[in-house]
């Protein structure tokens, strides 16, 4: 009897852990690390990176930030700077969370790539098979002349599809163009949405009734497109995309601090928001106590612009599209999707470089006067976060803070290249 109760008990446990699993909660394996010189990296170099980024701190022109840079899976440099809260004088810690904004439109993308893979959908079908309300939809044309004001409307010369969309040709702004005051009136504008007090669909299925800036394939318009892949996520699967995302890729990835919303338990971790003011200091824009992704509604998870994350966790994330859509024996996607995902689409429609399925994708180096390799990819979050992958350099790095205005701030650029400088074994040149 003892024997078969301990079974029982121990089956209990065993069914308990394999759901804790499931929803990602289990704590992840750490991110292996390396010392720089047997990654391809000088020491003495990384030390001008550490010397530029504490500049932006001791100068004030950030109130902190974490960065992290891996190579070959390995993670060979991260670090934190400055405080997490000027006011309380709290110094930053590597594990700080942080909103990434944009950089949410890389898991999204991701998302939708995962239900091409399943064979629920097909990225070149009308975004109108799966959200009917897009049949509709029309383009505001301006009226002629310089100063003429109002414009007419006209139907779209084809469908827009869910590759338009992926690569922000479907000529969907952020309520920026000739109907900008319609889509003022009807409260869609700007890319925040975590205030919404209803889920994405409403605002999707609202914003598709409202005059869109192009046809579809024309212009490279950067908008609300993947919001609108948000809720495609969401049609398709029959889950919410903060359910979708955690069972598909934050949880099977171990990125345990990555929420649409954050549990208060986590409040101490979350960064304030600082901005640059007209005389080039810091203010406070938004106290994470007061946060939205705190306090508010809780019900629009925007695939947009939504997440909040560790510098870790992002990198996790990387890492697995660095090492062909795996990552410590989990599998997100194929390598062929991923290959798919990180070349250009869009062709001269992005005229800074090219642009890929989620990111932008350098093509031709030089052409944006960025140290790199052809086949880099990355993007950045309004905060002033940003990441790239150098697939041939075998690099993934990723740079957090929170500071919206930024200014005339050129850190990321200051960080890319403190990055490349430091590398003294190249792979390419193999």
């Amino acid at each position: 009897m003892r024997t078969l109760k301990f079974r029982r008990i121990r089956s209990a446990i065993r069914l308990g852990l394999f759901f804790f699993a499931a929803a990602g909660v289990l704590q992840a394996a750490q991110l292996p690390t390396a010392k720089p010189q047997d990654a391809g990296f000088s020491a003495e170099r990384l030390e001008r990176l550490t010397q530029s980024m504490q500049a932006y701190v001791d100068s004030g022109r950030t109130a902190g930030l974490v960065v992290l840079a891996a190579r070959d899976g390995q993670v060979v440099y991260h670090k934190a700077f400055g405080k997490l809260d000027l006011a309380s004088g709290s110094p930053m810690p590597l594990n700080a969370i942080f909103r990434v904004a944009s950089q949410t439109k890389a898991l999204t993308s991701t998302a939708v790539m995962i239900l091409q893979e399943e064979g629920k959908l097909l990225i070149d079908d009308p975004i109108a098979k799966y959200i009917p309300e897009f049949a509709a939809s029309r383009v505001a044309v301006q009226a002629p002349g310089k100063d003429a004001k109002g414009y007419t409307t006209v139907p779209l010369k084809r469908p827009i599809t869910i590759r338009d969309l992926l690569t922000h040709t479907a000529g969907i702004s952020y309520g920026t163009g000739p109907a900008k005051d319609a889509w003022a009136a009807a409260g869609i504008t700007g890319w925040f949405l975590a205030d919404r007090d209803v889920p994405i669909g409403g605002v999707i299925k609202k914003l598709a009734g409202l005059p869109f800036d192009a046809q579809p394939g024309e212009q490279f318009l950067y908008g609300y497109n993947i919001d609108i892949l948000g809720y495609l996520v969401e049609v398709v699967s029959g889950m919410s995309l903060a359910d979708f995302i955690a069972r598909r890729i934050t949880g099977p990835l171990g990125m345990t601090d990555s929420h649409f919303f954050l549990p208060e338990s986590k409040l101490g971790r979350f960064t304030p928001v600082y901005g640059v003011d007209d005389k080039g200091g810091l203010k406070l824009i938004e106290d994470p106590k007061s946060s939205f992704y705190v306090k508010g509604p809780r019900k629009c998870f925007a695939g947009g612009a939504g997440l909040l994350a560790t510098a870790e966790d992002y990198a996790r994330f990387l890492l697995m599209l660095q090492n062909g859509g795996e990552f410590q024996g989990v599998r997100i996607l194929s390598p062929k999707t991923v290959e798919l995902m990180t070349v250009d689409h869009v062709g001269s429609l992005y005229a800074v470089q090219g642009f890929g399925l989620g990111f932008w994708v350098t093509d031709r180096l030089g052409r944006n006067g960025q140290p790199g390799t052809v086949g880099s990819f990355g993007w950045g979050g309004a905060y002033h976060t940003t990441y790239w992958v150098d697939p041939v350099e075998k690099l993934v790095c990723v740079l957090m803070t929170q500071l919206l205005p930024a200014g005339d701030s050129d850190l990321h650029a200051k960080f890319r290249a403190m990055i490349y400088q430091a590398i003294t074994q190249s792979y390419e040149r193999r």
